[in-house]
């Protein structure tokens, strides 16, 4: 078993898609345990505020198999994959590490290169596992996350509260 590490967000009708996405990751993978929500700015974009959470998912198998469950369960909330990629959307679910795998395939680098430049990914990844060591950084998450730049990127804890999901 492979314990992998999953931002997930929405920005459309958000507490629904959320709480979704939450009982579809851990109706396939049981055991999985959620950050808080965080409300944070889109980002690349003009647009409703995001929410988003980072999941710790129990894997046997593959990071390509979770990638493939990941965008059937962003479809089930309702996202368009030929949705444009700067634009509001029902979910995004990024594998941000999978175990202590690097690589750098064709659509799934590990781990998330911008892992280290978002607010909204590091911070609840932090809450959820401070003494986790990024495998390419080699320091804890909780390290990482004290150096990062908070208040130039604010993230206020709202709904849902997916721990009981």
């Amino acid at each position: 078993m492979t314990l992998a590490y999953v931002s997930g967000g929405s920005n459309l009708d958000a507490e629904r898609n959320l709480v979704l996405a939450a009982q579809l990751l851990r109706e396939r993978y049981p055991g999985t345990r959620f950050s808080r929500c965080y409300r944070n700015a889109a980002v690349g974009f003009e647009g409703p505020d995001f929410v988003n959470f980072v999941a710790e998912v129990p894997v046997a198998g593959e990071p390509a198999q979770l990638k493939r469950e990941l965008e059937l369960i962003e479809q089930q909330c309702g996202r368009e994959r030929d949705a444009p990629r700067w634009a509001p959307r029902a979910m995004d679910l990024d594998m941000l590490l999978f175990g202590e795998v690097v690589q750098d395939a064709p659509g799934l680098k590990l781990p998330r290169p911008d892992l280290m430049r978002w607010a909204f990914m590091l911070g609840p990844l932090a809450e959820l596992v401070p003494q986790l060591v990024h495998p390419v950084q080699q320091r804890t998450v909780g390290e990482l996350w004290q150096c990062f730049d908070r208040d130039a990127h604010p993230l206020l804890v709202v709904p849902p509260d997916l721990s009981q999901i």
